[in-house]
């Protein structure tokens, strides 16, 4: 249960504590306010009083929880982790936040379930001035939909033949002044007319550790049944910027795991998947970070 805790929310094992603690604390407090408060009335212990106690935890345990976290180092997570709340339950929209005017803006591309997607989606939620503001998708029925919804981010549905003419689409990423895309299981090529105008600004995340086993039809399941086919020891991700060639672009970022003599295709996929989650976000928002630091200090 801590390990998918940890996978979930993208923290380490000492921060988890930290969480799991504040978690604790928080609902210790709200519960013993509410009591103190309705102690202050004369409303005897029964069912309205239960409905009222219901109603004030409620309305406490988001304060508590922010107040316990500040002292805990937790402030940012819960932050980002009560936002989260109150966008699912339309409390407030994310729509409705304006971007300031430095804010980074990503398109991000994909084409099926979107557990990349989610997680970038999950990890920018609490980044302030960088914002996932479209999801391109190839798939009208694909998944990934319904996520970008959920998250009230525009969706752009393209067509094949339309988007390998070249910059047709263009206007649209102008319109949302797009300034990365961030390829999650998007499995068509890119153009060379919009690597052209997006150099070293379109990233891709491959399920093998390139140069090994990419390339055209090198995607899912076929990366992981050629890596266990050729008997190798590791596999992993690899994060790299996208050119003209599939798979082919400079690497960012990679990180391993075994390849045990009993992993199939699923379970491999599985250890791959993991690294997907706990890394590509991070990778992303550091490497942007960086730019934006470096850019400052040139026109400083």
């Amino acid at each position: 249960m801590f390990e998918k805790l940890k996978q979930h929310w993208n923290v380490k094992g000492f921060n988890l504590v930290l969480i799991i603690t504040t978690f604790a604390l928080g609902g210790s407090v709200c519960g013993y306010t509410g009591r103190k408060l309705l102690g202050l009335t004369d409303i005897d212990k029964g069912l309205l009083w239960v409905i009222l106690y219901i109603f004030l935890v409620t309305l406490l345990w988001p304060l508590a929880v922010i107040v316990v976290s500040i002292p805990l180092g937790q402030f940012w997570f819960f932050k980002k982790y009560l936002r989260k709340i109150f966008c699912r339950f339309g409390a407030i929209s994310k729509s409705a936040t304006p971007l300031n005017e430095g804010t980074i803006r990503l398109a991000v591309f994909a084409s099926g379930a979107g557990t990349n997607a989610q997680k970038l989606i999950d990890h920018f939620a609490g980044t302030p001035n960088i914002k996932i503001v479209l999801l391109v998708c190839n798939k009208a029925g694909a998944v990934v939909i319904n996520i970008a919804n959920n998250h009230h981010i525009p969706v752009q549905l393209i067509e094949k033949e339309t988007f390998f003419n070249g910059d047709h689409y263009l206007p649209i990423l102008k319109k949302c002044h797009i300034d990365y895309i961030i390829l999650a299981g998007f499995l068509w090529k890119v153009p060379a007319q919009l690597i052209a105008i997006f150099p070293k600004k379109i990233i891709n995340i491959h399920p093998a550790l390139l140069p090994k086993y990419g390339g055209k039809g090198m995607f899912g399941h076929y990366v992981h049944e050629a890596v266990i086919s050729n008997k190798e020891k590791e596999s992993g991700i690899t994060i790299h910027y996208v050119d003209e060639q599939y798979d082919h672009g400079a690497v960012i970022f990679q990180a391993t795991c075994t390849v045990d003599a009993t992993d199939t295709a699923n379970s491999l996929a599985d250890k791959v998947h993991l690294l997907e989650h706990q890394h590509y976000p991070e990778v992303i928002d550091k490497l942007i970070q960086k730019a934006k630091s470096q850019l400052k200090q040139t026109t400083n």
